[in-house]
């Protein structure tokens, strides 16, 4: 019988040895229980009756049925989080991230060349708690949102986004509503490094802005958005003519690269700017957005309701960061308002 307030954790994995290695991992951790495995989507549907588990580990390349067709059954059918453990390739963060747009809650790699068990699964007890106290929603298919017609970003505006937990599916909805002449635009998202350069592509797909990966010293320009590559270095914004500028520095507020750091990168460049902070666990991006908005810029934070995690923007909003809250399906239309030039109609939040 499992002890109350434990996490009940169900993997899912084709490999026996796999499955060993992610139970031992979890196991270490007395504040979770795995309470079964399965090889295949089959089996898993059967355990998941059966045992009820807050979160599943679920594998991509399995037999029967591959993780992603299993994982868009769960969504429909029955939601709950899920957290990928899949090969992180080049080609493994390409199905990883569709994993992440269709409501995956995280990703972790498994174990490679270099790469021991215990070094690819040093957090996954973390990342299994946090998927267990996230908001899961059932899939709904949605319309394509169409970009703005006939808005024009201010010329020297800068947008900073943060985003941690549930960012993938918030970033592709905002994105996907941004004209080409949308704001210079610099994000920080918690992402593994082998991610980021394919979610920017990602992104550069779904918006008629021109998304890409910040590299060290590129400009910031109107219509562009950069976003911050994972793990070795910080995002800031320097310069009287900004530019991204890489700082391979410690942690900051438990991350790297971390949300405070670009917004406080921002609130310092004395030109007009606007802060978002969007779902996501902790409190990183709280204290830079507040040094933005003391600086004079526009904030919004995403509403709880639409978070999968609210955590990130309830501290923001707690420590009086944020101007105002929107949910998701709003955010767009929000935030081009509060970035556009002169003269520009726009829409009330």
């Amino acid at each position: 019988m499992t002890a109350p307030n434990k996490v009940t954790v169900l993997i899912v994995d084709d490999s026996p040895t796999m499955r060993g290695l992610i139970t031992a991992a979890l196991r270490r951790d007395p504040e979770i229980e795995v309470v079964g495995t399965a090889a295949d989507p089959l089996e898993a549907r059967e355990a998941i009756k059966r045992l009820n588990p807050d979160v599943i580990t679920l594998d991509i390349e399995m037999p029967n049925m591959n993780g992603l067709e299993f994982l868009e059954k769960i969504m429909r059918l029955r939601p709950m989080p899920v957290v990928m453990v899949s090969t992180l390739t080049q080609a493994g963060a390409e199905v990883t991230l569709a994993a992440l747009e269709m409501g995956a809650l995280d990703a972790v790699g498994k174990p490679s060349a270099g790469v021991t068990a215990m070094e690819a699964f040093a957090d996954l007890n973390e990342r299994v708690k946090v998927a267990a106290r996230s908001r899961v929603r059932a899939r709904t298919p949605t319309e394509p949102t169409r970009p703005r017609e006939g808005y024009r970003a201010g010329r020297d505006h800068v947008l900073a986004i943060g985003a941690s937990t549930g960012g993938v599916e918030a970033l592709v909805s905002i994105l996907s509503a941004f004209p080409a002449d949308c704001p210079a635009t610099v994000i920080t998202q918690h992402m593994p490094a082998t991610f980021t350069r394919s979610f920017a592509a990602r992104l550069d797909r779904v918006s008629a802005a021109s998304v890409q990966e910040a590299t060290d010293g590129a400009p910031l320009t109107p219509g562009c958005v950069y976003l911050a590559p994972g793990g070795a270095a910080h995002l800031e914004v320097t310069g009287a003519t900004p530019r991204c500028r890489l700082v391979p520095s410690d942690l900051v507020s438990g991350h790297r690269p971390s949300v405070d750091v670009l917004f406080s990168s921002v609130a310092r460049l004395g030109r007009p700017m606007t802060g978002v902070i969007l779902t996501g666990m902790g409190r990183d991006g709280a204290l830079g957005l507040l040094e933005m908005r003391r600086a004079g810029a526009r904030t919004l934070g995403q509403d709880e309701a639409s978070c999968v995690v609210y955590g990130m923007p309830r501290v923001a909003f707690e420590t009086g960061a944020v101007e105002r809250q929107a949910p998701l399906s709003r955010m767009p239309s929000a935030i081009l308002d509060l970035c556009a030039a002169p003269g520009v109609a726009g829409t009330v939040i």
